[in-house]
């Protein structure tokens, strides 16, 4: 099968398998502040990953690319809707690109329809230095996300296998760029120890990509003929490994990502210690059933909701959003609780 074909397959399966309210984000409860003493004008959604400036922590994370015609569609709309609200924008993994350049304009057409905006290039963890360098200046982007996907290429029938080596060549990479380099991962959450491992390297940036939302085991599990089900309910919900980054690496510049769909969601992510929070399948959902002005309205609602939200929690600024209390149940109390991590302290902020 060629990579073209695969990239549409996983959008198909992808819009098909859909989101199923997995990431432990219904576990968060915030209490409820009667005297918030704020003024939803003085509101202000500006954050930062690293030394990226984002006028709102919203984040169109990366999804397609290097799949012809349909995703070069996909992705020009993705840009318009970001440059039309002020967002940053990844594009898919840039390797289908770098190995037929034929397929480069799937891509570039991010710039050029965003050309002032905050773009994020993609790889994935066995690229070199000169592929890296090679992705980022086919779009001019900002920063490089480098992809952890682990899951899905060996549930991938003609997947990767071979994981040696991850950490040093993404180091070389960073060291090697002037701009930020986020390693992300694909939808399964990333653990404390891998946060630990990373951040022990030197490398600052991370996005969780937590389990809960698109589910690249069950996308790939529909191009298998033997099934590998068990790891379709593999994975760190998004809440949990967001609560487990910031407890081995609070420096650390994190994107919460992974089945984020709603502005409630988005402000718990902050709340939890999220610098923003990287929306993917909600956003191209409705892109591909409503278009690219539902996406833009979309959008702006959720930008309106979170300073509503705010105002409600009584700060007026997204780092304050830290020092809310917030009350942890359910499943992600018992996983935190597992892994030795304090939930009491949130609930006392």
């Amino acid at each position: 099968m060629s990579r073209s074909k695969r990239k549409w397959d996983h959008i198909q399966y992808a819009l098909e398998t859909g989101q199923k309210r997995l990431t432990g984000f219904d576990d968060i409860k915030f209490v409820h502040q009667s005297l918030p003493g704020t003024n939803l004008d003085s509101v202000k959604l500006q954050t930062q990953i690293g030394e990226l400036s984002l006028s709102s922590p919203i984040f169109i994370n990366a999804m397609t690319g290097g799949g012809g015609e349909r995703t070069y569609r996909i992705n020009r709309e993705l840009a318009v809707a970001a440059r039309e609200t002020g967002a940053a924008i990844a594009v898919g993994s840039q390797m289908s690109a770098l190995k037929d350049p034929s397929e480069r304009r799937t891509y570039e057409v991010v710039r050029q329809m965003h050309p002032d905006g905050i773009i994020l290039a993609n790889l994935g963890s066995e690229s070199t230095v000169e592929q890296a360098e090679a992705a980022v200046n086919m779009i001019q982007a900002n920063g490089l996300q480098i992809h952890l996907n682990v899951i899905q290429e060996l549930t991938m029938p003609e997947g990767d296998r071979d994981f040696q080596g991850a950490i040093s060549r993404i180091l070389e990479i960073e060291q090697k760029l002037d701009i930020p380099v986020i390693v992300k991962e694909v939808g399964f959450g990333m653990s404390a120890e891998a946060i630990f491992a990373l951040s022990s390297a030197g490398i600052g940036h991370i996005d969780i990509g937590g389990f809960g939302g698109t589910n690249f085991a069950a996308i790939e599990n529909k191009r298998r003929e033997r099934l590998l089900p068990f790891f379709e309910n593999w994975g760190i919900p998004t809440a949990a490994s967001l609560i487990e980054a910031k407890s081995v690496g609070p420096a650390l510049s994190v994107i919460a990502s992974g089945g984020i769909q709603t502005s409630l969601d988005i402000v718990k992510a902050l709340s939890l210690g999220a610098d923003a929070a990287a929306m993917a399948g909600y956003l191209l959902k409705t892109l591909l059933e409503h278009g690219t002005e539902s996406v833009i309205k979309e959008i702006q609602d959720i930008k309106k909701e979170i300073s509503i939200l705010m105002a409600a929690l009584g700060v007026h600024e997204i780092e304050k959003l830290r020092t809310v209390p917030l009350v942890i149940s359910g499943d992600t109390y018992h996983w935190l609780n597992q892994r030795g991590i304090d939930t009491k302290a949130f609930a006392r902020r």
